[in-house]
């Protein structure tokens, strides 16, 4: 039996309408789970969701495989036959439409056509050789994004390049350059194609902290572009190689979500009987309050917190062997409304959920890309790295700006370290690559030391960096023998870097106390990352004067490598936003929510202008990662009149001494 079947482009064909077996049979059916990475999240290594899902699920006996749909989408669209499309949308369009970005990747097509496929291979790790020719500055049409290049300032006046990557950095200078490559054609295809188009943020502004489904559900009716095209075929694609009878699909971010539900539309099209169910990072932070039931025109099911015991609860269901009402942490549409059920049971142990699996995704297709020349930064885009847990939760889980409310952070499991080293040793066999990122909220001191001596006791050779609170239990000893088992970086948060905010933050560090644990970190050979914040309540412009002192002081004395500064934002699931009286603002009132729910405004009586500042301490803190301007007054990057920061010179000297 046939019935027709829209294509992307709006045309028909006759598919094979596949006969759906009686409810009393589906018991006796075993159930083929898809779980999928949508666009977009990361292009170096998968986003781990779907692997630890996959995993835990196969440990159950299920029929489990996966699909990363983000990488599938990026090297469609970067191919010969990619831009070939592309060139043909923007030939359709009328010439005043065509920005001047535009108007250069048509004079040059030709050139990308021809170095797009070598382009791809090189940051596949498949044509190394190609790199020689990226380098000569003669091979790659370069658009604006190479003016970024001129920023970088060789002290001796020399080839700024040769001052980052050395005589002999021939690999890391093309990758460098490959990548602003692929920049230049992200930026044609948002202006030409999708305005949305990120390689990270895709759509985000449609998602985050939208208190309706309003905007979405717009852009879901609107005619595809080429980009939901190609991922309309890809997701075709992925349900006819596998088959599946339940998808799902895991949205980390809100740069993933229009994708998700543009691949679910797909799915509901295709076949309204294929269950499909929506869980993730974002899901679990900005929809907890879910009532637009138009969202179940996409999604039969939306879980909340970790998924593994939801997920076991709708197997069950799925088989007849469990009535909806005894579900678990889980929204669906009954009689046209949404109801959030739930039944008292109890989460898998951390220790339970079985060892994450990459069996299935195109492990030697990911990109490995380097977007910043610091050689802390770069660990986030370059390199694949198998990504794993040391612990469930936080174990400080006091911090005023984070979202300590929510499970993944206030639900604190811990996991032997024999137990993690032997998940270690599988996903290498697995795998056959010994990078680890350890994707902690902030990984216990206790567990490293640990998971260091076990790994020295086996004799492993693995490379691992991961996420901590810069707390004294990391000592020059620990840190050291971090180093000896394999330990190349960590990140942790400086926040603020006042003391006085640090305490407001509940933070449970000083300054000072940073200053050592940091260098204690630089001296084993660990690079450090640190996250830092500006906007916090009550800040000053004096506050944050003295904070970039701070910052100057630990780049200048070798403490840290590498930082990004984040604007505060004040979620509804963090002590700042329960209790705003405690840190001395008001919140504003929030609209009605059906949709996404998570940051919430206030109103600070400092009126101080933050964003002028984050202007200053972002082009501050981009200089002083590439050693430029440490010697200066800090008052210099600011672009108005600002207080001489009242921190000692020789600060953190002392505090090392």
């Amino acid at each position: 039996m046939t019935k027709p079947f829209r294509n992307a482009d709006g045309s028909f064909r006759l598919i094979e309408e596949r006969p759906q077996p009686p409810p009393s049979t589906q018991a006796d059916k075993p159930l083929r789970v898809l779980s999928v990475i949508p666009p977009m999240t990361q292009l170096n290594t998968p986003y781990p969701s779907t692997a630890y899902l996959t995993g835990f699920l196969r440990s159950r006996g299920v029929d489990a495989v996966q699909e990363d749909l983000a990488l599938a989408l990026v090297l469609r669209l970067f191919s010969t036959d990619g831009l070939l499309e592309v060139h043909t949308q923007i030939e359709a369009m009328p010439e005043h439409n065509r920005t001047s970005l535009v108007q250069a990747f048509l004079a040059q097509f030709d050139r990308y056509l021809s170095t797009i496929t070598p382009v791809i291979n090189f940051l596949q790790g498949r044509d190394s050789t190609v790199g020689h020719r990226i380098c000569s500055r003669n091979f790659l049409p370069e658009g604006t994004r190479f003016a970024s290049l001129d920023e970088y300032i060789d002290p001796d006046g020399g080839d700024p390049l040769a001052w980052a990557f050395g005589a002999l950095g021939m690999q890391d200078r093309a990758r460098h350059l490959a990548t602003l490559y692929l920049n230049d054609l992200a930026d044609v295809l948002r202006e030409a194609i999708d305005p949305r188009f990120e390689f990270v943020r895709y759509a985000e502004s449609l998602a985050q902290s939208q208190p309706t489904f309003d905007p979405l559900a717009r852009a879901l009716e609107a005619p595809l572009n080429l980009v939901d095209r190609t991922l309309h075929e890809l997701t075709l694609a992925s349900i006819a190689k596998h088959s599946p009878q339940l998808v799902l699909v895991s949205v980390p971010f809100p740069g993933a979500v229009y994708a998700a539900f543009r691949i679910a539309q797909t799915i509901k099209e295709y076949d309204k009987s294929m269950v499909v169910g929506l869980g993730g990072g974002f899901v679990n932070t900005e929809l907890r309050e879910l009532s637009d039931a138009r969202v179940f025109d996409y999604f039969d099911y939306v879980t909340l917190d970790d998924g593994e015991r939801p997920l076991l609860a709708l197997l069950d269901h799925l088989h007849g062997k469990r009535p909806a009402e005894r579900l678990v942490r889980t929204f669906a549409r009954i009689d046209g409304k949404v109801q959030y059920i739930t039944s008292d049971e109890p989460d898998v142990a951390f220790a339970e959920v079985g060892t994450p699996t990459w069996d299935g995704l195109p492990l030697d297709k990911y990109l490995s890309l380097l977007d910043m020349l610091n050689p802390m930064h770069r660990l986030w885009s370059d390199g694949r790295w198998n990504k794993l847990t040391v612990a469930h939760g936080c174990y400080w889980k006091k911090c005023s700006f984070c979202d300590v409310s929510l499970d993944y952070i206030s639900r604190y499991e811990g996991v032997a370290a024999t137990t993690l080293v032997d998940r270690i040793d599988a996903i290498i066999a697995e795998t056959g690559q010994t990078g680890f990122h350890f994707v902690d909220e902030a990984a216990p001191p206790k567990s490293l030391r640990a998971l260091s001596e076990e790994l020295l006791k086996r004799n492993r050779s693995i490379s691992w960096w991961g996420n901590i609170r810069f707390e004294k239990s990391f000592t020059p000893e620990l840190c050291q023998l971090m180093a000896d088992s394999g330990c190349i970086a960590i990140s942790g948060g400086l926040e603020v870097a006042s003391d006085r905010l640090l305490n407001l933050m509940k933070k449970g560090v000083s300054v000072d106390q940073v200053a050592r644990v940091t260098n204690a970190f630089t001296e084993a050979g660990i690079l450090v990352h640190a996250y830092l914040m500006y906007g916090f309540p009550t800040q000053t412009v004096q506050d944050t004067v003295d904070a970039l002192e701070y910052v100057r002081q630990l780049f200048e004395a070798g403490c840290i490598q590498s930082g990004f500064f984040h604007r505060f934002a004040c979620t509804v699931h963090s002590p700042v936003g329960k209790n705003p009286e405690e840190y001395g603002v008001t919140l504003m009132p929030l609209p009605p929510v059906s949709f996404a729910k998570n940051d919430v405004g206030f109103i600070d009586p400092t009126g101080v202008d933050h964003d002028a500042l984050g202007k200053a301490l972002n082009k501050a803190l981009y200089n002083f990662m590439h050693g430029i301007g440490l010697e200066e007054d800090v008052r210099s990057w600011f672009g108005g009149r600002v207080p001489r920061t009242r921190v000692a010179r020789n600060f953190v000297e002392r505090a090392l001494r």
